[in-house]
């Protein structure tokens, strides 16, 4: 199990994020096999070296052969409902860049400055002929997704990303989640883009994921709706929702794309390098987009150096008052939480207005699991309203050990720290389930097994 750092400072995508992943060493012919089994085809994608300021960079290009342009899909997860020939041709870009961005329009279709607009107009009856496709909602792609030779988990996190994706499109739009849809055309390299990233960071075998900066560049963007202001609604609707702490680029330009920043909502686990630590691989993805200040997503594998050292992480809390439920349905809420992968879950006795005694359910999950884990609280109390904070957290390192006992082996939860006179302090805590199962097995007291444990594990340790 390993730590992922992305530093996102000069933004990141969703094709950054697949590329930065490729250069950290991650296995591209188990995506390709993943990808081989898309029902559609047609695509092609291409990993290349790119220079970006000077610097030797991954690039992934996902290359759409049904007609749809190749232009930036990311942005129309925006335009899901418009016709891709109006969007496309709107200026998406802050006034600076708009020179540069037709240059480079006119120089890839190999055609001079001067045949520009008859280029467009062709390019534009272009659109027409493909634009008219149906539309996907979120089931219908989650549905591709579970199609795929792709693992369990990695279509977990692809669908993790995707709801999220979703959920902001419906807040931003003021539809339901089930009312917001893709175009056919535009939504394939989207697709392949966060499946590519969920496939990569399985096959890495991530444990913990740290984004140490999320950079966003300032500015407008006009599309057919009129002028948006960086972030776009969905950016800060999905920064918003999560918690996404995003720092000002001194730069005009879009640098976090919807994609981008479901993907840190959905794998983040934590903000804080630890105080020592070892790289072990590093990975650089390249953007497409031409800005005075170079879009690069820089990726790292780490391992701490936290034997004797206490690591900074956020979680989020939410809290439902609850005054209308039997005790038994709030056991059972409790028991679904932890079922469903909940940190920590537990029950405070509060006074409500009229004097009503109610619980607060307090509930710990990780930074983009939140919504998930409100569904969850929504299904099973009574609760109609929820409250969400980010808290930093410092957590102890840990590690299990299985320990032998006159009563068997034990689990024991190993955690260590330095005090502050420089001593190493060490603690055990045998895990209950295994002590249980063997003071039941030996018909003796736990205790009994908690002590035997213990014991055992600072001989063994």
């Amino acid at each position: 199990m390993t730590t992922l750092v992305l530093d996102a400072s000069s933004g990141i995508s969703g094709d950054m994020t697949v590329a930065a992943l490729l250069d950290l060493g991650a296995d591209f012919s188990a995506l390709e096999q993943v990808l081989k089994t898309l029902p559609d085809q047609q695509f092609k994608v291409t990993v290349s070296r790119v220079k970006k300021s000077s610097l030797d960079a991954c690039d992934f290009k996902v290359t759409l052969l049904n007609g749809a342009p190749d232009i930036d899909h990311d942005m129309d997860f925006l335009f899901g409902d418009l016709d891709y020939a109006a969007v496309h041709h709107s200026h998406r870009y802050a006034h600076d860049h708009e020179h540069e961005h037709e240059h480079e329009h006119t120089h890839e279709h190999g055609h001079g400055h001067e045949h520009k607009h008859e280029q467009e107009h062709e390019h534009i009856h272009d659109h027409h002929h493909h634009a008219h496709h149906e539309h996907r909602h979120l089931k219908d792609v989650l549905a591709i997704i579970d199609s795929t030779s792709a693992t369990a988990g990695a279509k977990a996190l692809a669908g993790k990303i995707f709801d999220i994706v979703a959920q902001a499109e419906a807040r931003s739009h003021g539809v339901p989640v089930e009312q917001v849809h893709f175009h056919e055309v535009g939504a394939l390299d989207s697709i392949i883009d966060i499946l590519s990233v969920a496939v990569l960071i399985d096959s890495l075998n991530i444990s913990d994921v740290i984004v140490t900066a999320l950079g966003e560049g300032y500015g407008e963007i006009r599309c057919q709706h009129g002028i948006l202001p960086i972030p776009v609604p969905a950016v800060s609707h999905i920064a918003q929702m999560h918690g996404l702490t995003l720092s000002r680029i001194n730069c005009q330009g879009e640098f976090i794309t919807p994609t981008g920043a479901a993907i840190v909502a959905a794998v983040k686990t934590g903000d804080q390098l630890p105080e020592r630590y070892r790289i072990l691989k590093t990975g650089l993805g390249a953007g497409k987009r031409e800005y005075p200040r170079a879009s690069l997503l820089r990726a790292m594998i780490i391992e701490a150096d936290n034997k004797h050292n206490a690591t900074p992480q956020s979680v989020t809390l939410l809290q439902a008052n609850i005054d209308d439920s039997t005790p038994e349905m709030l056991g059972f809420a409790l028991e679904r939480l932890y079922e469903e992968g909940i940190l920590e879950a537990w029950f405070t006795p509060a006074f409500m207005k009229k004097g009503r005694p109610a619980y607060i359910l307090n509930a710990l999950c990780c930074p983009g699991d939140e919504l998930r884990f409100e569904q969850v609280l929504f299904k099973y109390t009574t609760t109609i309203g929820i409250r969400r904070q980010t808290l930093a957290r410092t957590v102890l390192p840990r590690e299990i050990k299985t320990v032998p006992t006159a009563f068997g082996s034990i689990d024991v939860k190993v955690c260590s720290f330095v005090d502050s006179d420089g001593k190493t302090i060490t603690r055990y805590y045998p895990e209950f389930d295994s002590a249980k199962k063997a003071a039941l097995e030996n018909h003796v007291a736990l205790a009994d097994v908690y002590r035997a444990a213990k014991n055992a594990a600072e001989v063994e340790v």
